[in-house]
């Protein structure tokens, strides 16, 4: 019996947003294939089921050509593709060596490039459908982006390049990508500081609370999904609301 289900894989899916992308695409039903240069320390599971790990640096494009090709063999088709992987630590621009700033460039726009190019080549030659693609963007890349600027700036060229592919690419394979606020993984301490650093962060957010990998993922799963099989070159602003403006809280007129 043919095994029907969407197959999907997850760049940095290992841990953090990645991992909370891939169970949510577990829970919806799908075989998940999550890459990263190392394996996660536990399995990375939902609903009964667990994610296949396969190891992948995606800086090399030819390396990431083999990948999707032998997945797309391996399970008989490639139906999304979610470019997570990426990330940056704090360093002015400054005070960075420009070699650690090119680094930051090709692990969050090259690399997502040389993922999405390897799987447009399985999805646009397949029956039936072709494949939806998604960014993993962030608001860093809308605004300035201090202490991070080569990573706002990768994102910014990243969102770009999504709306050229799904002109580029239609009708096979939609693109689109989700622009991620603040969220909170096993991480959040090193960007936003202890338990009471967090919530004072949370509390600048409309919404009252930072994303949950969680509430990425589903993101995620509905526009691979067919209920959005209309939607391509968007972007989805997944941030809780944004920022509240700074001029509201300094006018003396609000005090």
């Amino acid at each position: 019996m043919t095994d029907t289900r969407q197959v999907v894989v997850v760049t940095g899916g290992t841990r953090g947003v990645g991992a909370g992308i891939a169970r949510s695409f577990l829970v919806a039903g799908a075989r998940v294939v999550v890459c990263a240069r190392r394996p996660p320390e536990r399995p990375v599971e939902a609903a009964g089921s667990a994610a296949e790990f396969r190891p992948l640096d995606l800086r090399d494009a030819q390396a990431a050509h083999t990948f999707f090709a032998d997945v797309a063999a391996d399970h008989g088709r490639l139906d999304a593709l979610v470019n997570n992987a990426g990330g940056t630590p704090f360093g002015l621009l400054a005070e960075s060596a420009p070699a650690r700033q090119a680094k930051i460039v090709e692990l969050n726009l090259l690399a997502p490039l040389y993922a999405s190019l390897a799987a447009y080549e399985v999805m646009r030659g397949q029956e039936p459908g072709g494949g939806s693609i998604t960014m993993i963007g962030s608001v860093s890349g809308s605004r300035p982006s201090p202490g991070s600027g080569a990573y706002g700036a990768a994102k910014a060229g990243l969102e770009n390049l999504a709306r050229t592919m799904a002109v580029e690419w239609a009708p096979k394979v939609r693109v689109n990508t989700v622009v991620l606020g603040l969220a909170r993984t096993e991480s959040a301490h090193l960007h936003y500081g202890d338990e009471e650093g967090i919530a004072q962060v949370a509390r600048t957010v409309p919404l009252g609370r930072l994303a949950d990998p969680s509430d990425v993922g589903d993101a995620c799963v509905f526009l691979a999904s067919d209920s959005a099989r209309y939607i391509s070159g968007a972007a989805l602003h997944l941030h809780g609301g944004g920022e509240r403006p700074a001029f509201l809280d300094a006018a003396s007129v609000n005090h």
